[in-house]
């Protein structure tokens, strides 16, 4: 039977979600766009799930778009959903947490991938890169947008411009990634650190997310409309049941059972 070319793996509250087509280092074509595009949503959806880790089978993360497939002429965007773009993920988006475990290359579209989940866990031996100029393309898979607000702009042109690949140090020397950790750790930390985000109550989690994403949509952080946001995205929370059970729980000394309303 032929594999899947994405796995889901439930872990408590966490979807292990792992881009399996180890032979093509996880390059991204038409199945893996509609494959992970679900996965996400799948994620979006269940309310038992509150976190998602995002991995590659083999030696690589992703090298990006499967550049043998477009030489073909064939298409690698999910046709029934082509506002989620490139691998179906950098323009879906969710308010449940990503983490990225990168555990080998991630170049071209697997940087762009990775760039488009809220954490990053690398392994020592992970590189990033921007090759496109190299080929006569261009990263238009949310790359050159995500880079400059993630590291500063001038690293973040040298990234671009040059298509030179970076190693894990050099990335967690600009700020780009969290944690770095050995190659046969990374999914287990990136595994806990999703833990440790479930464990915290869910609408708090996905309303925090909301606000620090929406706020880029607003010129000034002294600006009147994201105070306004800002409340509207956090009265729900506020009236919540589980604000109740939090300081409840914490009173009466034992661990909170939130229920996400």
């Amino acid at each position: 039977m032929t594999e899947p070319v994405v796995t889901v793996e439930r872990v408590g509250n966490v979807a292990l979600i792992t881009l399996n087509r180890p032979d093509s280092m996880n390059a991204v074509n038409s199945a893996l766009t509609v494959a992970l595009g679900g996965a996400v949503e799948e994620l979006n959806n269940d309310n038992d799930l509150r976190v998602g880790v995002i991995t590659g089978a083999g030696r690589a993360f992703s090298a990006g778009a499967d550049l043998k497939a477009i030489a073909k002429g064939e298409a690698i965007f999910d046709p029934d959903h082509p506002e989620w773009g490139f691998a179906g993920l950098v323009r879906h988006f969710i308010d449940k947490p990503l983490i990225a475990a990168v555990n080998g290359f991630a170049l071209g579209g697997g940087t762009e991938i990775a760039l488009a989940c809220d954490l990053i866990v690398v392994s020592e031996e992970a590189k990033f890169g921007l090759p496109e100029v190299k080929r006569g393309l261009i990263a238009l898979a949310g790359g050159l947008i995500r880079l400059p607000s993630q590291i500063p702009l001038k690293l973040a042109l040298e990234v671009a411009l040059t298509g030179e690949p970076i190693d894990a140090a050099t990335a967690a020397r600009w700020g780009m990634v969290n944690r770095v950790v050995p190659p046969d750790q990374v999914v287990q930390v990136a595994m806990e650190l999703a833990q440790t985000i479930a464990a915290n109550a869910p609408l708090s989690v996905r309303a925090s997310k909301r606000i620090m994403y929406r706020s880029a949509e607003f010129g000034s952080e002294w600006h009147d409309d994201i105070w306004s946001m800002n409340m509207s995205e956090g009265g729900p929370v506020f009236a919540s049941k589980d604000a109740r059970e939090g300081p409840r729980a914490f009173a009466e000394k034992r661990t909170p059972e939130w229920k996400g309303e």
